[in-house]
């Protein structure tokens, strides 16, 4: 008889829930700063069914507009919170005014922002500057005091420098090479590609390494020709490798 009271009260709480819209209500709980999670604040909806916070402050539960919920920390209610004046039911969340120490906090907003291609360039090459300025050493004059010129003893001495010359200009060769391949990377990337063809996988990565410009080409080329030559590619791979069509059910 008693397990027969309880079903019948389930299936009349079952009922009525179907009876009106559900919503799921997800949200966070913080502490009196704003800034700790609590866990194990037990939410409470008016339609006897409840949640309790995770270790980061987190709790779902099922309510429909007429319903409100109430938050419980040790034993004591907020007020009720109405279900209709949620203004978003998958981000609700709430400040109960009890200071709680947590090892989860929220953290302060973060920006982050994308070097250019311009920035990351002008930062290597300012952190290179020597490399990049280096010329190879040949005779050259200097004023002496009084106002004689005489030759520059350094510049001499550089010269029969043979190893060091030889491994400054590899170095300074070996960085304008990797200054021209991520320039050719910025214009010609992927995102672009995709942009303009559609192409998208395996056709997408086949396409970048077959088409890639010189960085002569892209270089001197503005956006329009620079798009065009992509468009022109596009056409060259799609009669080599045409698209297969769609399996016939």
């Amino acid at each position: 008889m008693v397990t027969f009271k309880y079903l019948f009260t389930a299936t009349v709480l079952l009922f009525a829930l179907q009876g009106t819209a559900q919503l799921k209500i997800e949200g966070t709980v913080l502490d009196l700063s704003k800034k700790n999670l609590v866990e194990g604040v037990r939410v409470v909806c008016t339609n006897g069914l409840f949640d309790v916070t995770d270790s980061l402050g987190k709790f779902s539960i099922i309510a429909s507009e007429n319903d409100s919920l109430s938050f419980f920390y040790n034993n004591k209610p907020t007020h009720k919170f109405a279900v209709s004046a949620i203004p978003d039911p998958h981000n609700f969340s709430i400040s109960i005014h009890v200071p709680v120490q947590s090892k989860y906090k929220l953290l302060n907003e973060v920006l982050v922002y994308a070097k250019t291609y311009r920035q990351d360039s002008l930062e290597n090459r300012m952190e290179y500057a020597d490399v990049f300025n280096y010329q190879k050493p040949g005779i050259s004059t200097s004023m002496v005091p009084g106002g004689v010129p005489g030759a520059d003893l350094d510049e001499i001495i550089n010269i029969f420098r043979f190893k060091r010359n030889k491994r400054l200009g590899a170095f300074q060769k070996r960085l304008e090479e990797q200054e021209q391949e991520k320039y050719v990377n910025f214009r010609f990337s992927k995102i672009t590609v995709q942009r303009i063809t559609g192409l998208n996988g395996v056709a997408l990565d086949t396409f970048l390494k077959w088409y890639r410009p010189s960085y002569a080409f892209t270089r001197m080329a503005d956006e329009i020709t620079f798009n065009q030559y992509i468009l022109d590619a596009l056409y060259q791979y799609r009669s080599i490798m045409p698209i297969p069509e769609a399996k016939k059910e």
